[in-house]
C-alpha cells in the first residue's frame, strides 16, 4: 500500500512561531521600557487584602479602570489605610502580569488625592526652581570645620530645639549658640523664617545657620516648601544647614540649603566636631609629630655617620679635620633646629592644654561659690543691724508710753474716784450727794467709801467727808 503526500504534508520551518510565554515576556519588556514612573489619580475598587500582606485593587474613573498591585514592602510606607471608593494619587510603573497576560500597574507610592495634588504642585515648583539653577551643587558652600558660633532658626518650644541643644552640648559644650525663634508651621511661618534668615545675616554674629523643625505631615511642612524661603537661603551670606522632619521628608528648603541633614539631631552632628574626636585627633597628631621627629633624627644621624665615613676615607689629615669641624657645626645646627622645633611644639601643646583648662567651667563655679559666701555674710550682718535698730526703737517707744501712762500719775499720790453704782468717773462733787457709795483707786489697791456731807449750795468748800 502506498500513500501520496499532499501539499499540507510538508513542514515550513521558516515561520517564527512564538509561545504565549515569550509574547507576554516581550510585551512586558516593551511596557517597562516605554513608560517611566507615572502619577495616576483614580478611585479604588475591588480591593483585596490577602494574608501575604500585598494589596490588589483597581483604579477607575468615569470611563475606564486598570488593575493595580501594591506589594507588602511598599504598603508599609503608606501613611493611610486604603479603602474602596477612596480617591487616591498613585505613583506606579506600567507592567504586565505574565502568567495571565493581565495589563496592570505596580504601585510604588500612594496617597490621598488631596495631598497628592499638593505634592504634584510641589514637584512642579521643584522642577521650575531646579531649572533656574537654584539647587545646583556648584552653588553650595562647605560648612565651617570649627564654627565659632551657631544660629538656630527654629521654634523655641519644639522638640527640635531641645534635640539640637542636647547634641551640640554633648559634642562641643563650650560652643555658643544663638536661637532665632520662629513659627515652623502655619500661614505666617514662611515669612518669619525668611525674616530670621535676613536678621541673622544683618547681625552677622554666626558662621553657620541651622534651619530645623521636627516631623509632620506634608501640610505641616509647607512653610519649608516656600519659594521665597528657598531664594532667601541661597541669598544668605552664611552657610545654611537644614534638618527638617524625618529622613523621608525632602523639602524645597533642603534642596536649596548648602547641606541637608535627615533630622535636627543629624544636623547638629554634622555642624560641629566632637570634643572627644578633637582630643583624639590632637593626640594622634602629637604621636605622628614625635614619630616624624624621631625618624628625622635617625635619618640625620645616618647621614652624619655616612659623612664621617667618607671624611675618614679622605686624606690629608688637615682636610679631614676641617671636614670634621664643618660636620660638627652642621650636626650642632641640626640638633639645635630639631630641639627648638620640639620645644615649640611642646609649648604649643601646653598652650592648648592651658586653653582647654581655662575654658573649664570649674573656675566659674568657684567664683560663684565665693560670691555666694560673701552675700551670705553681708546678709547676716544686715539682719543683725536691722534687729538691733528695731530693738532700740521699741525701747524708746516703750519709754514714751510709760511717761504718758496714768499709772505714773497715780504713783505721785493721786487717786481715781468712780461711782460704785455705774462705775462712772467722779469729776464733779455735785454728782455725789450724801450717802453715795464711791470707789477710790490709789496707785495700789482699791477703797469703797460713803459720802457723809452733801454739797453746800452757799459756798464752794474745798472737799467733803467720806466714811
Amino acid at each position: 500500500m502506498s500513500f501520496a503526500a499532499g501539499p499540507q504534508a510538508s513542514l515550513d520551518f521558516s515561520r517564527d512561531i512564538w509561545t504565549v510565554s515569550r509574547l507576554n515576556a516581550e510585551v512586558r519588556a516593551v511596557l517597562d521600557a516605554s513608560f517611566p514612573l507615572l502619577w495616576i489619580q483614580g478611585e479604588i475598587s475591588n480591593l483585596a487584602k490577602p494574608a501575604s500582606g500585598h494589596l490588589y485593587f483597581s483604579l477607575k474613573d468615569d470611563a475606564s479602570q486598570v488593575r493595580c498591585a501594591l506589594f507588602k514592602q511598599k504598603r508599609r510606607l503608606l501613611a493611610f489605610e486604603p479603602g474602596n471608593g477612596q480617591q487616591v494619587l498613585a505613583r506606579a510603573r506600567v507592567g504586565l502580569y505574565e502568567p495571565r497576560g493581565d495589563f496592570q500597574l505596580i504601585v510604588e507610592q500612594m496617597e490621598p488625592a488631596g495631598e497628592g495634588a499638593l505634592r504634584l504642585e510641589l514637584e512642579r515648583r521643584k522642577r521650575r526652581l531646579a531649572a533656574e539653577g537654584l539647587f545646583d551643587q556648584a552653588r553650595k558652600r562647605a560648612l565651617p570645620v570649627f564654627p565659632k558660633q551657631i544660629g538656630l532658626i527654629t521654634s523655641s518650644s519644639g522638640a527640635a530645639v531641645h534635640d539640637l541643644l542636647t547634641v551640640l552640648g554633648r559634642r562641643l559644650p563650650l560652643l555658643p549658640v544663638i536661637i532665632y525663634p520662629v513659627l515652623v508651621q502655619g500661614e505666617a511661618a514662611a515669612s518669619q523664617l525668611i525674616e530670621a534668615l535676613q536678621l541673622a545675616n544683618r547681625r552677622n554674629e554666626c558662621d553657620l545657620l541651622i534651619l530645623a523643625r521636627g516631623g509632620g505631615s506634608l501640610e505641616d511642612l509647607m512653610a519649608f516648601n516656600d519659594e521665597g524661603l528657598a531664594r532667601a537661603i541661597r541669598a544668605s551670606a552664611i552657610p545654611v544647614l537644614t534638618g527638617i522632619g524625618h529622613e523621608v521628608d525632602l523639602s524645597i528648603a533642603d534642596l536649596a540649603a548648602d547641606v541637608r541633614a535627615a533630622t535636627p539631631s543629624a544636623a547638629a552632628e554634622l555642624a560641629v566636631p566632637s570634643a572627644e574626636q578633637l582630643a583624639g585627633r590632637l593626640g594622634d597628631l602629637e604621636r605622628r609629630l614625635s614619630g616624624a621627629l624621631r625618624r628625622r633624627l635617625h635619618a640625620a644621624a645616618g647621614r652624619v655617620e655616612t659623612a664621617v665615613r667618607r671624611l675618614r676615607s679622605l686624606h690629608p689629615a688637615s682636610r679631614l679635620q676641617q671636614r670634621a669641624q664643618q660636620l660638627d657645626q652642621v650636626e650642632y645646627r641640626m640638633r639645635s633646629l630639631v630641639l627648638r622645633r620640639i620645644e615649640r611644639e611642646r609649648a604649643r601643646l601646653r598652650s592648648n592644654d592651658l586653653g582647654l583648662r581655662a575654658a573649664s567651667p570649674r573656675h566659674l563655679i568657684e567664683a560663684a561659690s565665693h560670691a555666694l559666701a560673701v552675700f551670705r555674710q553681708r546678709l547676716a550682718r544686715a539682719g543683725a543691724q536691722a534687729v538691733a535698730l528695731r530693738r532700740d526703737r521699741l525701747a524708746a517707744i516703750a519709754g514714751r508710753l510709760d511717761a504718758l501712762s496714768p499709772l505714773s500719775t497715780l504713783a505721785r499720790g493721786y487717786a481715781v474716784v468712780t461711782l460704785v453704782r455705774d462705775g462712772a468717773p467722779l469729776t464733779d462733787a455735785a454728782a455725789a450727794p450724801a450717802g453715795t457709795l464711791i470707789a477710790v483707786r490709789p496707785y495700789k489697791g482699791r477703797l469703797i467709801a460713803r459720802v457723809e456731807d452733801g454739797p453746800d449750795d452757799d459756798a464752794d468748800p474745798p472737799g467733803r467727808r467720806a466714811s
